[in-house]
């Protein structure tokens, strides 16, 4: 059933899931005078998406990355699966976000793995031309609320050539992220090349114990719980190595975080 665009923004009011983690220096100020405890909002697709019962073990970067920020950090995860730069738009999801953003929050964006599909036009970009476009409009609608935008390059599925290197997957757009950083001025977690880097130290085999391999299924795109955590990891340390966020506002980057902390909540 498809949806329009004011069903889906209400619906998405009604249920924005939401995490803990940290109040910085640029927290905007309470009537009180008070620091207001800030926000993360997270705009991305399943890699990022909060998981169900359902779906389990599968589990997006974003149910774990409030283990490594600060409690008084709230997490806003507002990625969906299937979505793509222009598709979370088109669908009001960005408008959503916009609504309840505040100034001193932080919108992280991540998107990339839907783009790139040119049979469906309700999600194809082209990498620089309407990604970038579409990208802009997460970083100009944050900067107009006084939230800081963040712009992350898409996680890397897990792909090995014959002779055991990792492969990248995202083709152009990964690239094109980092151009318009640079153009923008906005803070660059990259995760791309992050993710590649790690899955090539890891190997084929042991690289399987962070995606979603089961019995029954064999996926090289979504985690488990230790490849979420793991990317988490590297979100957590990328926002405080890019001074997006100060040393007090993360914490445990370099301790074992337990699976059982992640958990499914029915749907």
């Amino acid at each position: 059933m498809s949806l329009t665009r004011r069903q889906v923004t209400t619906a998405a009011l009604a249920a924005v899931p939401l995490a803990v983690a940290a109040t910085g220096p640029a927290a905007a100020a309470s009537p009180q005078g008070r620091p207001r405890e800030r926000t993360l909002y997270i705009a991305g697709d399943s890699t990022a998406a909060q998981k169900y019962a359902d779906a389990a073990p599968e589990t997006g970067w974003g149910m774990a990355l409030p283990f490594f920020l600060r409690e008084q950090l709230a997490v806003a995860n507002h990625a969906v699966n299937g979505r793509s730069s222009k598709s979370f738009i088109d669908e009001g999801r960005l408008d959503v976000i916009l609504a309840e953003i505040r100034p001193g929050d932080l919108l992280l964006v991540q998107f990339g793995h839907n783009d790139s599909k040119v049979a469906d036009p309700t999600r194809y970009t082209e990498p620089w031309t309407t990604y970038q476009d579409c990208l802009r409009q997460y970083v100009d609608g944050a900067r107009a609320r006084g939230a800081r935008p963040v712009l992350a390059t898409s996680v890397e599925r897990r792909k090995f050539d014959a002779d055991g290197n990792a492969v990248g997957t995202h083709g152009d757009y990964p690239a094109a992220v980092r151009a318009l950083s640079a153009e923008e001025g906005v803070a660059l977690l990259d995760i791309q090349a992050l993710s590649i880097a790690l899955w090539q130290r890891l190997g084929v085999e042991e690289t399987k114990k962070y995606f979603n391999w089961t019995a029954t299924e064999q996926d090289n795109t979504h985690f488990n719980p230790p490849g979420a955590i793991a990317v988490a990891r590297m979100v957590g340390a990328e926002l405080l190595r890019r001074r997006v966020l100060v040393r007090r506002d993360v914490r445990r980057l370099g301790e074992v975080i337990p699976e059982s902390w992640i958990s499914w909540p029915e749907s």
